[in-house]
C-alpha cells in the first residue's frame, strides 16, 4: 500500500507501509540502485599497460583521460610542504581540529600484545605495520582532503614505513593544494598527481617513480573500483580495503524529530551522487509527510539539486509498525551510515546489527563523520556492512601469532596434534611430534 499526499511536493518519493508489503515488494524496495561498471577488458588493458610501461602509460592515460600531458607525476617536497601556509587560516584550522580529532579516536583502538601461558606453551599475538601502503584520494573537480585525513592518520599511527599518495590532477595539471596541505599534515610525502585505474596499477606494481604498495586504500569511481578488484586478485599485485560503492544513509525517526533536520541529512547524502541512495524508516505515516514537505522546501536551494533530484528517485519513505520493525529493516538493508533520531537514541542503538557507521539523537548530522568526529568515512556499502567494517588503525597493521613449546609443553600437548593429524591422514604432520617425543623420551 502507497500513501500519496493530494499535491505530492516530490513526486517519486512516496511512502510505503512495511506491513502492507509481501516478501517481493519489501526486497523491491530496499534493493539498491544498479551499480555502474567499468568494462572489465578495458580495466584489465589499462592494468596490462601500465605494469608493462610504467610512467610511459600513465602519461599516455593522463592525457587521455585527463586532457594533461605530464612527464612526471611526483609532487615536490618542498610543493607539499608549503601547501598548509597557503590555504586561509580558517580552513587550516580546521583540517588541524579534524586532524586531532582523527588521530585520538584511532589512537585509542591500538591494542596491547596478547601473551598466554599454560604448560610450557607460549602463545603471542603481536602486529607489526604493513610495509607499504597506496591511499587513493578522489580529485579533480571534488578533491577530498577529508579522505587524505582518514587514511593519512590511522596509517601514520600504525607505523607504515612507506606511503603513497595517488590523486587526480586538476584541469591546471596540478594537484589541489587542501589535498596536499593534509597529506602535509600526515606526514605524507610521496604524493603523484595522477588518478584512475591507471593510479591503482602503477600502487599495486610499482612505477619508475611510483613505489608499489602491499595495500591500496581509498574510495573511488567505478573506473578505480574495477581495478581494486583486479589487483587483489592478483598474487603480485595489492591487498585493498573494502568494496567500495554508491554512498548511502538510513535515518530511523520518529515523531519526536526535526523534519527539517531529517531532510537536511537525506540531502547531504543525496548530493553525493545521482546513484546514492537516502532512506527514511518511520513509525509515524503523518511525520513522513512533513518530511517529504521539507525535502521539497530544501531541494531548490541546493546548488547540487540536479544531482540530488535523481538520486531521491532511488530512495524510499517506509513506514513502520513498531520500534523493532523499523530496525529489523535497517539490519536487513545495512547501510553504509545510520541516523538514530528517535526520543531515546542510545537505547536505540542496542537494536543496531547491521551498520557501517552510526549517528546517534537530533546534534549528529552525518556529515561530523564524513569530517571530524573521529571516526573514520572509508566505510562498507552496498550491503557488505554485514560482514565488513569500516577503515581503522588494524587495517594499516598485520597481526601475527607466535607460538613457542618447552619440552614440557611438547609432552603435554603433543598427542593432540598426534591424534588430529593422523584422522586427517596427514602422517608427516604426525610424524613431526612424534620424533621429537621419541627424541626427548631417549634424553630422559
Amino acid at each position: 500500500m502507497t500513501i500519496e499526499t493530494a499535491n505530492p511536493p516530490v513526486e517519486f518519493l512516496t511512502v510505503s507501509h512495511w506491513a502492507a508489503l509481501d516478501e517481493d515488494a519489501r526486497a523491491s524496495l530496499l534493493a539498491r540502485p544498479p551499480v555502474s561498471l567499468a568494462d572489465a577488458a578495458q580495466v584489465q588493458a589499462i592494468i596490462d599497460d601500465v605494469r608493462r610501461d610504467g610512467d610511459r602509460a600513465l602519461t599516455a592515460y593522463t592525457e587521455r583521460f585527463d586532457g594533461i600531458r605530464r612527464d612526471r607525476f611526483r609532487v615536490p617536497e618542498d610543493s607539499i610542504a608549503r601547501a598548509l601556509d597557503t590555504i586561509s587560516s580558517g580552513l587550516r584550522a580546521a583540517l588541524e581540529a579534524a586532524y586531532a580529532n582523527i588521530e585520538r579516536f584511532h589512537s585509542a583502538q591500538a591494542t596491547a600484545p596478547i601473551v598466554t601461558r599454560q604448560d610450557g606453551v607460549d602463545c603471542q599475538l603481536v602486529t607489526r605495520p604493513i610495509e607499504s601502503v597506496g591511499l587513493y584520494v578522489p580529485g579533480g573537480t571534488a578533491p577530498l582532503p577529508s579522505t587524505v585525513l582518514m587514511l593519512g592518520v590511522p596509517s601514520r599511527l600504525a607505523g607504515c614505513p612507506t606511503r603513497i599518495l595517488c590523486t587526480p590532477p586538476q584541469e591546471n595539471g596540478e594537484v589541489n593544494t587542501v589535498v596536499l596541505a593534509a597529506a602535509a599534515l600526515c606526514g605524507i610525502t610521496d604524493v603523484f598527481g595522477v588518478g584512475g585505474a591507471q593510479a591503482i596499477a602503477a600502487m599495486a606494481y610499482g612505477t619508475q617513480t611510483i613505489p608499489k604498495a602491499d595495500k591500496i586504500f581509498g574510495p573511488g569511481n567505478p573506473w578505480v573500483t574495477r581495478a581494486k578488484q583486479v589487483v587483489a586478485q592478483d598474487p603480485d599485485g595489492s591487498g585493498c580495503d573494502l568494496p567500495a560503492g554508491p554512498s548511502e544513509v538510513l535515518v530511523i525517526a520518529d515523531d519526536t524529530a526535526s523534519a527539517e533536520f531529517v531532510a537536511a541529512d537525506l540531502l547531504a547524502q543525496a548530493e553525493h551522487g545521482i546513484d546514492s541512495q537516502v532512506l527514511l524508516v518511520t513509525t509515524s505515516d503523518p511525520f513522513a509527510q512533513r518530511v517529504r514537505r521539507a525535502v521539497a522546501q530544501q531541494l531548490d536551494r541546493l546548488p547540487r539539486a540536479d544531482i540530488a533530484r535523481v538520486a531521491l528517485q532511488n530512495s524510499r519513505f517506509i513506514v513502520a509498525t513498531s520500534r523493532d520493525e523499523a530496525f529489523a529493516i535497517s539490519n536487513r538493508y545495512a547501510p553504509e551510515h545510520l541516523i538514530i533520531n528517535t526520543l531515546t537514541p542510545h537505547d536505540d542503538l542496542q537494536a543496531v546489527t547491521n551498520a557501517g557507521s552510526v549517528f546517534l539523537g537530533e546534534w549528529t548530522p552525518e556529515s561530523l563523520g564524513d569530517y571530524c568526529s573521529g571516526t573514520n568515512h572509508v566505510l562498507p556499502t552496498h550491503g557488505h556492512a554485514r560482514h565488513i567494517s569500516g577503515v581503522g588503525l588494524t587495517d594499516f597493521q598485520r597481526r601475527i601469532s607466535v607460538q613457542h613449546a618447552s619440552r614440557r609443553g611438547l609432552q603435554q600437548i603433543g598427542w593432540i596434534a598426534e591424534t588430529l593429524a593422523t584422522a586427517e591422514g596427514l602422517d608427516a604432520h604426525a610424524r613431526a611430534v612424534s620424533l621429537r617425543l621419541a627424541a626427548d623420551e631417549q634424553l630422559r
